[in-house]
């Protein structure tokens, strides 16, 4: 709830502080009559408009992929941890119950002590759950291969730890690489302020017409960049992407 109301803050302010700066202007710099640049001013407007809009667009869309991505990804990571889990049921009790206990333990290690680093935004967490998948694949190794039964499980298991690894490094990397560049902030606010000061431009709306649109695109654009800054992180932030998918893995290996 809280988010939804700072969103609405933005949103609310932008468009309070866009209305003051277009009736400072119609009342003290602009003859509201006048339309000799409304020609030049539009196609001008038409252009950055357009550009910055084409901007947020591919923006938004990258970091709703990434969000998607992301919560693809941890469910992968899970359901493979627990395929693994099953294919090493088969490679005799003593290898059975180390992966079983090493793997209850990576799930603790993510929900307790990763995820809410993740969510804070943090570009590294600690190594212990990569050295808790090489105790893993180590157990795996060791295990004896006496029939061929056997050996495929063992290299079904080894698969699905690659696959926990991959999807695990993929993680990781999303809290990182989904960060929006300060080059990329840059543009995307000075664009946004060159689209809502633009409209001042214009002669001919009366007053309140013009404190309307003004108003209202810069709580629109506003409202666009905070879904932006929301989607940066999609452990954290408006997205949030709880830890439902090692919650459930562990209802299935213990």
């Amino acid at each position: 709830m809280g988010i939804y109301l700072t969103g609405i803050a933005w949103v609310v302010g932008a468009a309070i502080g866009a209305g003051f700066v277009g009736y400072l202007v119609r009342k003290f710099g602009w003859d509201e009559g006048r339309r000799d640049n409304n020609d030049a001013a539009g196609q001008v407007f038409t252009i950055v408009g357009g550009l910055h809009a084409v901007l947020v667009a591919f923006i938004l869309i990258s970091l709703f992929d990434s969000a998607s991505a992301a919560r693809d990804g941890s469910y992968h990571e899970a359901d493979s941890l627990v395929a693994a889990v099953w294919a090493a049921d088969s490679l005799g009790p003593e290898v059975k119950d180390e992966v079983r206990k090493l793997s209850a333990e990576y799930i603790t290690t993510v929900e307790q002590r990763e995820w809410p680093l993740m969510a804070g935004g943090a570009e590294a967490v600690p190594d212990t759950g990569w050295t808790q998948l090489d105790r893993l694949r180590k157990a795996v190794e060791k295990a004896s291969s006496d029939d061929d039964w056997v050996r495929e499980r063992k290299a079904e298991a080894a698969t699905q730890l690659w696959q926990v690894y991959e999807a695990r490094q993929n993680r990781l990397n999303a809290v990182e690489g989904g960060r929006v560049g300060g080059v990329v902030w840059f543009a995307l606010i000075l664009g946004s302020l060159i689209s809502v000061l633009l409209p001042n431009l214009f002669g001919g709306t009366r007053l309140a017409a013009h404190l309307v649109i003004v108003s209202t695109l810069a709580g629109t654009i506003t409202l666009l960049l905070f879904a932006i800054y929301q989607l940066q992180n999609p452990f954290g932030g408006g997205v949030r992407i709880p830890p439902d998918a090692f919650t459930s893995a562990r209802a299935r290996i213990v």
